[in-house]
């Protein structure tokens, strides 16, 4: 979408012209604007022309969900489109000298809010691969029939999955019931807790941003928050004082962190191949 077609956009979801507009990171995915309206608003602007036009009313919808939580911050969703999205501005200010344990905190706090069964009543998208999430009434079914087995799918259907992938798999699938840990009920997840999708706002605490929502089991979102880094150890020591973990919680991270490194198999390729194979042999 050309800028004046955007500000156009833009313009009559709002009710008012957009007076200026500045390009923003965000992301590999999505252009990024921020807008300042005749009004006086300034709103921040996610578009893509070419993504799939559920895929911005899917992240309003997630970002709806959290906030139901009360526990952490997320931008309010202003307007939507096929090809946009605007939110509320977030303005970073320096991080609070306790961010890190309010964070934890908070996340536990998210997590235990909880979710109605394990899935979500429609699906949504990480990154820009679909994410479905047809509901399923234990935890094991749903992480292999709705998380696992599609990468794996995609990755096949690509030519990316490594004969010693397949094998891996399997191996895990034979074990997958014993492997998940103790039985636990649904945790509201943000479902792509890397460290770019948790923000500072005004007030120096955490926000969290670019959400892949649905009801799981709380440590794929603590999985992931190890998986690239970014967040400090006073983040985990907070989240396990507020809401401790199951018994063999460590020995579990890989096992979680492979949803991930899969979706990074199937948008990136390269390196991911050897890393997911890395953690199937960790788990299985």
């Amino acid at each position: 979408m050309a800028g004046h077609q955007l500000e156009a956009a833009v313009a009559r979801a709002m009710g008012s012209a957009v007076r200026s507009s500045r390009p923003m990171s965000g992301g590999d995915i999505n252009s990024a604007h921020e807008m300042t309206l005749a009004d006086g608003r300034v709103v921040f602007v996610k578009s893509n022309i070419v993504a799939d036009p559920t895929m911005f009313a899917a992240e309003a919808h997630g970002l709806a969900w959290l906030a139901q939580a009360r526990a952490l911050r997320v931008p309010e969703v202003l307007a939507v489109g096929e090809t946009f999205l605007v939110l509320e501005r977030i303005s970073a200010a320096r991080r609070r000298p306790d961010f890190d344990e309010r964070l934890g905190r908070d996340l536990a706090a998210l997590h235990r809010f909880g979710a109605p069964g394990f899935g979500l009543d429609r699906d949504n998208f990480i990154g820009r691969l679909p994410q479905p999430n047809a509901p399923a009434p234990r935890w094991p079914d749903f992480y292999r029939a709705r998380r696992l087995e599609p990468q794996l799918r995609q990755a096949r259907n690509a030519g990316l999955c490594s004969a010693a992938m397949a094998r891996g798999f399997d191996r895990l699938f034979a074990v997958l019931d014993e492997r998940v840990g103790p039985a636990e009920p649904p945790a509201r997840l943000h479902g792509d807790l890397w460290g770019g999708n948790v923000i500072g706002d005004e007030t120096g605490t955490a926000c969290l941003i670019d959400p892949a929502v649905y009801g799981g089991h709380r440590e794929v979102d603590l999985a992931m928050m190890r998986l690239f880094g970014g967040f400090g150890h006073h983040v985990f020591g907070a989240y396990e004082e507020a809401w401790p973990l199951s018994s063999g919680h460590e020995e579990r991270v890989p096992l979680y962190q492979l949803y991930f490194l899969m979706v990074h198999v199937n948008l990136f390729g390269g390196t991911y191949v050897a890393q997911a194979e890395h953690a199937l042999f960790a788990i299985a």
